[in-house]
């Protein structure tokens, strides 16, 4: 799913769990609806809200059309947690006891067109100023324990620009936003941000956001009007203008 694909902003938006579709083949992975409507299979609200700064910032935007259950774009693919057979303690029974020919499936037909679009997007700006920004949502409870915050900025060898962001965000009224929180990034748990940013040199932001926040087309609305005001802020302090 791409969204301003001619876009000329430096930002770059991607959003890896944005869809909850299983590919026909598969079924449901033997999950009933309720379950592929949770967080386990998407990142509620991430890719509405992404949309949003696409079409304010002209932003080149892609976000992966099936659900983190089938693979998780977000995660190398040779870790066990890429096609999870349990996931916030529920078993996903179409992933369990899958053997090495179906992984290699489910990589080659949706991990690597959605990450070879990204390389290739990257590519042919190589010369323009670019900011990789990532849009995720995380659950206000998770194993029973509340999270206190309304949205994180993780990062993991690059903390330039995030810390900018981190001070933007906490000086909003009423927030409180996590530094490597609810989550953190590393080479072994994320895909994106270590690929495609770091391992090019770029600047990037992964920003969370808490679901129960942008699961309505308000909180979606105030989010993305914040991130549209602040994001061109946080990249003009970073740039130094």
């Amino acid at each position: 799913m791409v969204s301003h694909a001619a876009g000329r902003s430096p930002f770059f938006i991607a959003c890896d769990h944005a869809s909850r579709r299983i590919p026909r083949a598969l079924g449901t992975l033997g999950l009933p609806e309720s379950d592929l409507q949770r967080h386990i299979a998407w990142d509620i609200g991430a890719w509405a809200v992404a949309l949003r700064l696409a079409d304010a910032l002209d932003a080149f935007t892609i976000g992966q059309a099936y659900s983190r259950l089938v693979i998780d774009c977000n995660r190398p693919p040779q870790v066990p947690s890429a096609i999870p057979e349990i996931s916030e303690a529920t078993p996903i029974p179409g992933n369990i006891g899958i053997g090495a020919a179906a992984r290699a499936v489910r990589v080659e037909q949706i991990f690597r067109p959605y990450h070879d679009r990204i390389a290739a997007e990257l590519d042919a700006r190589a010369d323009a100023p670019t900011l990789l920004v990532a849009v995720h949502s995380f659950t206000p409870v998770h194993t029973g324990v509340a999270r206190p915050w309304h949205a994180g900025v993780l990062f993991n060898q690059d903390a330039g620009i995030s810390r900018i962001m981190l001070e933007l965000l906490r000086a909003e009224e009423g927030l409180v936003v996590g530094e490597n929180q609810p989550y953190s990034v590393s080479g072994l748990s994320d895909y994106t941000a270590p690929v495609h940013a770091e391992a090019r040199g770029l600047p990037y932001l992964e920003l969370e956001i808490r679901q129960d926040l942008i699961a309505h087309d308000a909180g979606q609305l105030a989010w993305a009007d914040r991130l549209i005001r602040l994001l061109p802020l946080a990249y003009r302090r970073f740039r130094g203008a």
